[in-house]
């Protein structure tokens, strides 16, 4: 699914064959219209841009921590990147001039594969355990580790930036 560029390197173990430091159970899985890497959308901004919403399908034992959640109206969503390979610790982005850092990208390619998304929350159904959102940028069935309410009087930083970027 991934292949190996010029300039990138390998860790010389796969961090998915250490055994585990922790343990992470998986509460649900993201219900998504992307079926295929090559169609799923690169990061949340063009998931938006596409028009296409998302389902949040969270397990039976799971359904009592939705409760309130309908207070927000923005939510954070930690995913597994499960089909990210783990072992790619120095990338060059098709549109990078130069090798970079995994831990300083967005790639789902990295040890702990541990997707990020903050969206919109447009529906709530705690008793069937559904939660409904305006986009998502991750493959149909993938895992949700932790669901989380988006705050933008702690979370938002308008004056962040990356250098070598141009953002709004």
């Amino acid at each position: 699914m991934f292949e190996t560029r010029e300039g990138e390197t390998l860790l010389e173990v796969d961090p998915g064959q250490i055994r585990p430091d922790g343990h992470v159970v998986f509460i649900g899985r993201i219900a998504s219209p992307w079926a295929s890497r090559e169609d799923c959308p690169k990061n949340m901004r063009a998931a938006r841009e596409s028009g296409r919403a998302a389902t949040v399908l969270i397990d039976e034992p799971y359904r009592p921590g939705l409760r309130n959640l309908d207070r927000a109206s923005h939510v954070v969503i930690l995913s597994w990147l499960q089909h990210a390979p783990r072992n790619l610790i120095v990338q060059k982005p098709r549109h990078a001039a130069e090798p970079k850092g995994v831990f300083s990208l967005r790639s789902p390619a990295r040890p702990n594969p541990v997707g990020l998304h903050v969206a919109k929350l447009v529906a709530l159904d705690i008793a069937a355990g559904r939660i409904g959102i305006d986009a998502i940028d991750v493959l149909d069935g993938t895992p949700v580790i932790d669901i989380k309410p988006y705050y933008a009087s702690t979370d938002a930083f308008p004056e962040a930036t990356i250098a070598g970027r141009d953002e709004k």
